[in-house]
Protein backbone atom coordinates (compact mmCIF):
# COMPACT_ATOMS: atom_id res chain seq x y z
CA UNK A 1 0.00 0.00 0.00
CA UNK A 2 1.11 3.50 -0.47
CA UNK A 3 1.84 6.11 1.64
CA UNK A 4 -0.62 8.96 0.54
CA UNK A 5 -0.22 12.93 1.22
CA UNK A 6 -3.00 14.87 2.42
CA UNK A 7 -3.42 17.54 -0.21
CA UNK A 8 -6.46 20.49 0.19
CA UNK A 9 -7.82 21.23 -3.40
CA UNK A 10 -10.45 23.45 -5.05
CA UNK A 11 -12.56 23.56 -8.38
CA UNK A 12 -14.66 25.30 -10.21
CA UNK A 13 -17.95 23.99 -12.15
CA UNK A 14 -18.75 26.67 -15.06
CA UNK A 15 -21.99 26.63 -16.42
CA UNK A 16 -23.76 28.52 -19.83
CA UNK A 17 -27.06 29.59 -19.63
CA UNK A 18 -28.51 26.28 -21.07
CA UNK A 19 -26.41 24.22 -18.61
CA UNK A 20 -23.37 23.01 -20.21
CA UNK A 21 -20.28 22.87 -18.14
CA UNK A 22 -16.67 23.47 -19.15
CA UNK A 23 -14.32 20.29 -18.33
CA UNK A 24 -10.61 20.13 -19.02
CA UNK A 25 -9.26 16.54 -19.66
CA UNK A 26 -6.20 15.50 -17.73
CA UNK A 27 -3.84 12.96 -17.99
CA UNK A 28 -2.27 11.27 -15.00
CA UNK A 29 0.06 9.26 -14.18
CA UNK A 30 -1.47 6.72 -11.85
CA UNK A 31 -5.22 6.78 -13.42
CA UNK A 32 -4.74 8.15 -16.74
CA UNK A 33 -7.07 10.20 -18.85
CA UNK A 34 -10.17 11.85 -17.11
CA UNK A 35 -12.31 14.98 -17.17
CA UNK A 36 -12.65 17.52 -14.47
CA UNK A 37 -13.38 21.05 -13.94
CA UNK A 38 -10.82 23.59 -13.70
CA UNK A 39 -9.11 23.40 -10.23
CA UNK A 40 -6.28 22.21 -7.83
CA UNK A 41 -4.38 22.24 -4.89
CA UNK A 42 -4.62 25.42 -2.38
CA UNK A 43 -1.21 27.43 -1.66
CA UNK A 44 -0.26 27.94 1.58
CA UNK A 45 -3.22 29.95 3.95
CA UNK A 46 -5.47 29.95 1.05
CA UNK A 47 -9.34 29.30 1.30
CA UNK A 48 -10.74 26.72 -0.75
CA UNK A 49 -13.08 30.11 -2.61
CA UNK A 50 -9.40 31.82 -3.29
CA UNK A 51 -7.95 28.46 -4.66
CA UNK A 52 -10.43 27.67 -6.83
CA UNK A 53 -10.64 31.32 -8.38
CA UNK A 54 -6.69 31.55 -8.76
CA UNK A 55 -6.59 27.56 -10.54
CA UNK A 56 -9.93 28.82 -12.55
CA UNK A 57 -7.98 32.06 -13.79
CA UNK A 58 -4.38 30.03 -14.27
CA UNK A 59 -6.15 26.93 -15.81
CA UNK A 60 -8.50 28.95 -18.42
CA UNK A 61 -7.20 32.35 -18.32
CA UNK A 62 -10.96 33.39 -17.05
CA UNK A 63 -10.32 36.23 -14.12
CA UNK A 64 -13.77 38.03 -14.73
CA UNK A 65 -15.85 34.46 -12.81
CA UNK A 66 -16.39 34.38 -9.10
CA UNK A 67 -16.96 30.97 -7.12
CA UNK A 68 -20.65 30.73 -5.90
CA UNK A 69 -21.96 28.29 -4.41
CA UNK A 70 -20.14 25.49 -2.77
CA UNK A 71 -21.63 22.32 -4.86
CA UNK A 72 -19.78 19.55 -3.37
CA UNK A 73 -16.48 18.14 -1.46
CA UNK A 74 -14.85 14.93 -1.96
CA UNK A 75 -11.80 13.08 -1.20
CA UNK A 76 -10.17 10.64 -3.79
CA UNK A 77 -6.43 9.37 -4.66
CA UNK A 78 -4.10 10.03 -7.57
CA UNK A 79 -0.39 10.71 -7.78
CA UNK A 80 0.39 14.41 -8.45
CA UNK A 81 4.20 14.70 -10.06
CA UNK A 82 5.31 11.54 -8.44
CA UNK A 83 3.52 11.94 -4.73
CA UNK A 84 0.75 9.85 -3.74
CA UNK A 85 -1.70 12.08 -2.80
CA UNK A 86 -5.20 11.99 -0.97
CA UNK A 87 -6.79 15.12 -2.09
CA UNK A 88 -9.58 16.76 -0.53
CA UNK A 89 -11.55 18.84 -2.86
CA UNK A 90 -14.07 22.06 -2.29
CA UNK A 91 -16.38 22.12 -5.55
CA UNK A 92 -17.97 25.30 -6.53
CA UNK A 93 -20.66 26.51 -9.00
CA UNK A 94 -19.95 29.43 -11.34
CA UNK A 95 -22.31 30.39 -13.99
CA UNK A 96 -20.30 32.18 -17.37
CA UNK A 97 -22.21 35.09 -18.43
CA UNK A 98 -21.22 34.53 -22.07
CA UNK A 99 -22.18 31.43 -24.07
CA UNK A 100 -19.30 28.69 -24.28
CA UNK A 101 -16.06 30.87 -24.30
CA UNK A 102 -12.70 29.64 -25.11
CA UNK A 103 -9.63 29.40 -23.24
CA UNK A 104 -7.69 32.60 -23.14
CA UNK A 105 -4.43 32.77 -25.07
CA UNK A 106 -0.80 31.21 -24.14
CA UNK A 107 -1.86 28.47 -22.33
CA UNK A 108 -0.63 25.76 -24.13
CA UNK A 109 2.82 25.10 -22.34
CA UNK A 110 1.66 25.53 -19.23
CA UNK A 111 -0.97 23.09 -20.12
CA UNK A 112 1.50 20.69 -21.21
CA UNK A 113 3.03 20.94 -18.03
CA UNK A 114 0.08 20.17 -15.80
CA UNK A 115 -0.85 17.39 -18.03
CA UNK A 116 -3.50 19.09 -19.55
CA UNK A 117 -4.40 17.54 -22.96
CA UNK A 118 -7.40 19.76 -23.77
CA UNK A 119 -10.80 21.22 -22.84
CA UNK A 120 -14.32 21.54 -23.93
CA UNK A 121 -17.84 21.81 -22.99
CA UNK A 122 -20.42 19.01 -22.10
CA UNK A 123 -24.13 19.41 -22.40
CA UNK A 124 -26.40 18.38 -19.59
CA UNK A 125 -27.27 15.15 -22.26
CA UNK A 126 -23.65 14.50 -22.92
CA UNK A 127 -22.80 14.50 -19.02
CA UNK A 128 -25.47 12.33 -18.41
CA UNK A 129 -24.86 9.73 -21.42
CA UNK A 130 -20.45 9.39 -21.48
CA UNK A 131 -18.67 6.35 -20.38
CA UNK A 132 -15.89 9.00 -19.66
CA UNK A 133 -14.30 9.14 -16.68
CA UNK A 134 -15.72 12.51 -15.22
CA UNK A 135 -14.35 14.06 -11.67
CA UNK A 136 -16.27 14.30 -9.55
CA UNK A 137 -18.11 10.97 -10.17
CA UNK A 138 -21.58 11.42 -11.53
CA UNK A 139 -20.99 15.12 -12.09
CA UNK A 140 -24.25 15.02 -14.09
CA UNK A 141 -26.37 13.96 -10.93
CA UNK A 142 -25.01 16.70 -8.49
CA UNK A 143 -26.30 19.40 -10.49
CA UNK A 144 -29.61 18.04 -12.06
CA UNK A 145 -30.19 17.70 -8.23
CA UNK A 146 -28.98 21.02 -7.19
CA UNK A 147 -31.46 24.20 -6.64
CA UNK A 148 -30.02 27.75 -5.05
CA UNK A 149 -30.02 27.12 -1.20
CA UNK A 150 -28.94 23.42 -1.28
CA UNK A 151 -26.34 22.81 1.11
CA UNK A 152 -23.60 21.41 -0.55
CA UNK A 153 -23.29 17.73 -1.30
CA UNK A 154 -20.91 15.60 0.72
CA UNK A 155 -19.40 12.31 -0.85
CA UNK A 156 -16.65 11.50 1.46
CA UNK A 157 -14.17 9.09 -0.13
CA UNK A 158 -14.53 8.16 -3.77
CA UNK A 159 -11.99 5.05 -4.47
CA UNK A 160 -10.90 5.76 -8.25
CA UNK A 161 -11.63 2.69 -10.58
CA UNK A 162 -8.11 0.66 -11.05
CA UNK A 163 -6.34 2.17 -8.06
CA UNK A 164 -5.57 -1.22 -6.00
CA UNK A 165 -3.52 0.61 -3.52
CA UNK A 166 -5.36 2.92 -2.18
CA UNK A 167 -5.44 3.29 1.59
CA UNK A 168 -8.43 3.61 3.58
Amino acid sequence: MKTRTPRDAARIVVRDALGAVFLLRYDNEEVGPHWATPGGGLDAGESPREGARRELREETGWADLEPGPLLCTWTHDFTRAGVPVRQFEHIYLADAPDARREIGPGLAAEHRADGILGGRWWTPEELRRTDEHIWPPRLHALLDAWSPGDPPVELGYVPVPGLSDTVG
